[in-house]
């Protein structure tokens, strides 16, 4: 087979077999990958995804080109896969931000599934914030306990927003945190995700999905991850649903320095290889018992340290 031009893309969609790549030059091309580059020990599922940047060749036919190289990475945001426990999957490459759209019902976004996808994001480099949706669907016992939860994650360091995607409430905020960069969209299956994106990108046309009143749960409406031009400047990566979060590559003993809040007081431990479980002396311990760190984030060390499910 002969390779007739060679070129620099961005992977804006990723099919598992097939992928577009957008080259410099603007065009939009179908790539596979080629047979060796799956055997240079990438451990994951999918050794490219979308924000990677490749070189490609492209085939003699020149509708169908070749991914032959893939570029250095910044970052990435990986998860364990669900079938096979001893891979992983990349989720999005070249990330300036990662952020979780939580919903508090319809379906419900558990605070063990936030604290995971903040934890992963902490791990490989990547800034996340947390975005509340549905806020047209809220109580006033909803809008308090949405408060508070705000209040838990701001106070640690995560940017939070409330927004309604349905209609369109506080859009200016997330556009203006979205200009510009390079942002990764996930959480559950029926947050809002396609509407956010939507309204955001007029033209997008995504798929929008009901939630499952007998399970609570939403369907899936977007099968692959695709990155998306913003209006003006930037790009959202739009991943399918996610109803796990498996934790990866993670020593117990490094975990401590993925929450914030813990890792200001690891010095402070009486034993400098301190696990924060049972030891004593242990600052984080002390901190979870004055409340100085939230009993909810200590819990999900806890599950975390101890492998516990990762479902929602």
């Amino acid at each position: 087979m002969l390779f007739l031009q060679y070129m620099q893309g961005l992977v804006i969609k990723s099919t598992g077999s097939w992928y577009q790549v957008q080259t410099e030059q603007g065009n939009i091309v179908d790539c596979r990958i080629k047979g060796k580059f799956r055997t240079k020990g990438i451990r994951t599922t999918n050794p490219v995804a979308a924000g990677d940047v490749v070189d490609i060749e492209m085939e003699d036919d020149q509708d169908t080109a070749v991914i032959v190289n893939l570029h250095e990475r910044k970052n990435y945001i990986i998860r364990k896969s669900v079938n096979l426990s001893k891979q992983a999957q990349i989720l999005a490459a070249n990330l300036d931000q990662a952020l979780l759209i939580v919903t508090l019902a319809s379906p419900r976004t558990s605070l063990g599934f936030i604290d995971r996808f903040l934890v992963t994001a902490e791990a490989y480099d990547v800034p996340a914030g947390l975005i509340f949706n549905k806020l047209d669907m809220f109580s006033d016992q909803g809008l308090e306990l949405l408060g508070e939860y705000r209040n838990m994650y701001e106070r640690i360091g995560y940017p939070c927003y409330q927004v309604s995607a349905l209609e369109r409430t506080n859009l200016a905020d997330i556009q203006q945190v979205l200009h510009g960069r390079t942002t990764l969209l996930t959480g559950h299956s029926g947050v809002g995700k396609s509407t956010l994106v939507n309204a955001l990108i007029p033209g997008a046309g995504l798929k929008t999905g009901k939630v499952s009143e007998a399970s609570d749960k939403g369907q899936h409406t977007t099968t692959f991850a695709e990155m998306h031009p913003l209006p003006g400047a930037g790009y959202i990566i739009d991943t399918p649903g996610i109803r796990e979060l498996g934790i990866i590559d993670i020593e117990k003993q490094e975990l401590g320095h993925f929450f914030p809040e813990m890792r200001k007081l690891l010095n402070h431990c009486r034993f400098y290889n301190c696990h924060h479980i049972n030891e004593p002396g242990c600052a984080v311990i002390n901190a979870v018992e004055t409340r100085a760190i939230e009993p909810s984030r200590y819990d999900s060390y806890q599950s975390i340290y101890y492998g516990n499910d990762t479902r929602i």
